[in-house]
C-alpha cells in the first residue's frame, strides 16, 4: 500500500485493455443496460455510427481498475470522477487508460488524478478528473514501525535545570542523545562527559530555535552523529522575571513568545517531515502550572505558556493519524536557576501552599519526561501531565 507522502504530481500509470464481444455481454448482463446502439448491429446500422458503439462507462470502468490496482493502488477510496466521452468505442478496439497525479491535498491526504483513455490511433476517447482519498490501515496498538530512531532523542536547553536531569534520566533509559545549549558549552561539554560515563551516547549541538537555519542545522548534526531523531523534549525557556504591566514593552512579551512558540513552530517544521515517513515521532513541551494558577507580575511568560498549550493540542490533533504524539508536561515551581529572581518569599509560599509541602525537583520533571519519550506512553497525545505535588488537581 502506498503511503500518501509518497506520491508526488507528476506520478503516473497506465493499463491496456482490448475491448472484446464478451465485455459488452458482461456489461448488460450487470447493468441492465441493453440499449440497441450498443447491442443490436441492425439498429446500429440506421444511425449516424452505423455500427455498434460500446457502452462509455464500459470503457471508463477501466478508470477504477487503475485508481485501484496501481495509481494509488490498495487503499484508494475514489470518490468524485467527471467525465467528457469525445470518440465513439467499438469492438476491438485496443483501449490505454491513463491516470497522471497533477494534485495532492494534504489536509485530507486526496490527491487529483488526469484520467485519459486512448484508443489505438492515439485518439483521445474518454478525459476528466477524479479525486481519490488514501485510506490508510490502523495499525494495532503498539505495533506501529519501529526504528532505531525511536531510542534517541534531542533534548532543547539540555543545559537548564530540567534540561540536564532530562538527559541524566533518558541516557539510563537507553536513549542515544543530542544535547542542544544556547550559550553554555562548557555545562553541555560536562553533560555529555557524564552521559558516557554511565554508559550512554551522545552529542552536542548548539543553535538559537528561533532561527530555522539554525534548527537545520542542528538537526543534520544530530542525524550525522546519533541517527533519526524520535524524541524532542523543548526545555527552553529565558528568565522569569516579576515585572509590573506598567513597566511592561512589548519586546518582553515577544521574547517569550519567540521561545515557546517560534521555537517549537521551527522544531516541528523541520522534524516532522521525517516522522510522518516514519509514522513515529514524539514533541514534549513545558508548560507551567502558572497557566492554571497564575502569579502575579508573570504576564509575559504566562501568556506565551498558555499560547504553547493551545499549539500543542491543535498540533497533536492534526498530527495523530501520522504516527506523532505531541504531550506537555507542566511543573510547579521547581527549584532550578531558573527562579532565582523570583523573591524568596514567593518560593517559601508556594512551597507551603502544595498539598506535598516541597517545591518540585528537576529529577521530579525528568521521570514526567521519561514516561512521556517511552513506548509505555503511545496511546497519549495532546496530554498535559501535572508535576505539582497536588497544587492542582483535574
Amino acid at each position: 500500500m502506498k503511503k500518501f507522502e509518497s506520491i508526488s504530481v507528476g506520478d503516473k500509470a497506465e493499463i491496456i485493455h482490448v475491448i472484446t464481444q464478451s465485455d459488452i455481454n458482461q456489461f448488460v448482463e450487470l447493468t441492465g443496460d441493453d440499449n440497441k446502439l450498443h447491442v443490436d448491429k441492425k439498429f446500429a446500422s440506421a444511425t449516424s455510427f452505423k455500427i455498434p458503439v460500446v457502452h462509455g462507462m464500459l470503457g471508463a470502468s477501466f478508470i477504477s481498475t487503475i485508481i485501484g490496482t496501481k495509481l494509488p493502488g490498495d487503499g484508494a477510496m475514489w470518490y468524485s470522477q467527471k467525465l467528457e466521452f469525445l470518440q465513439p468505442v467499438r469492438i476491438g478496439d485496443e483501449l490505454r487508460i491513463t491516470a497522471e497525479v497533477i494534485k495532492k491535498i494534504d489536509r485530507t491526504k486526496t490527491i487529483v488524478l488526469l484520467t485519459d483513455i486512448f484508443n489505438q490511433h492515439r485518439k483521445k476517447v474518454t478525459t476528466g478528473t477524479a479525486k481519490v482519498k488514501l485510506v490508510e490501515t490502523i495499525l494495532p496498538k503498539g505495533k506501529e514501525k519501529k526504528t532505531e530512531s525511536q531510542k534517541t532523542a534531542l533534548i532543547i536547553g539540555g543545559t537548564g535545570g530540567i534540561g540536564s536531569a532530562a538527559c541524566i534520566q533518558l541516557a539510563k533509559d537507553g536513549f542515544d542523545l543530542a544535547i542542544h545549549y544556547y550559550n553554555n558549552q562548557n555545562k553541555a561539554d560536562n553533560l555529555k562527559k557524564q552521559i558516557e560515563k554511565i554508559g550512554g551516547k551522545a552529542v552536542v549541538v548548539s543553535g538559537d530555535i528561533v532561527s530555522m537555519p539554525h534548527v537545520q542545522e542542528m538537526k543534520n548534526k544530530s542525524i550525522r552523529e546519533v541517527g533519526n531523531i524520535s524524541v524532542i523534549v523543548n526545555c527552553s525557556t529565558i528568565p522569569v522575571p516579576s515585572i509590573k504591566f506598567a513597566d511592561l514593552e512589548w519586546k518582553d512579551m515577544q521574547a517569550h513568545y519567540d521561545v515557546n512558540i517560534r521555537g517549537s513552530f521551527n522544531l516541528l517544521r523541520a522534524f516532522v517531515p521525517t516522522w510522518e515517513k516514519e509514522h513515529f515521532g514524539k514533541f514534549i513541551a513545558l508548560t507551567t502550572l502558572a497557566t492554571e494558577k497564575p502569579n502575579a507580575q508573570w504576564l509575559p511568560y504566562i501568556t506565551s505558556k498558555t499560547a504553547l498549550n493551545g499549539f500543542v493540542k491543535a498540533l497533536a490533533f492534526e498530527l495523530a493519524p501520522k504516527g506523532i504524539r505531541i504531550n506537555m508536561v507542566s511543573p510547579g515551581m521547581v527549584d532550578t536557576p531558573l527562579i532565582a529572581d523570583i523573591p524568596e518569599k514567593v518560593r517559601l509560599l508556594s512551597a507551603a501552599q502544595t498539598p506535598l509541602r516541597s517545591l518540585a525537583t528537576a529529577q521530579d520533571v525528568a521521570g514526567a519526561v521519561s514516561f512521556l519519550a517511552s513506548d509505555k506512553s503511545n496511546y497519549l497525545t495532546g496530554e498535559t501531565i501535572r508535576v505539582n505535588g497536588g497544587q492542582f488537581m483535574l
